[in-house]
């Protein structure tokens, strides 16, 4: 018999994305509200562009749109 367990798993927020959904996916996910997470995102990114970037294109495209 297979059992299915709810895993509170990352993805993207389609309903509550401003861009793609990431930001709002991870906020999702770690149970706060998405403008936190969008700032910090943005702070994050002013100082490291490159590897923000990176990670958020990644997000991007390998997470599922939920």
């Amino acid at each position: 018999m297979r059992e299915s367990f709810h895993v509170n798993r990352l993805y993207r927020d389609g309903r509550r994305a401003m861009v793609s959904g990431v930001c709002a996916g991870t906020a999702r996910h770690l149970e706060i509200h998405p403008n936190w997470v969008r700032g910090l995102t943005l702070g994050a990114f002013l100082f490291f562009p490159f590897a923000v970037g990176l990670a958020y294109v990644l997000g991007v495209c390998l997470l599922k749109t939920r």
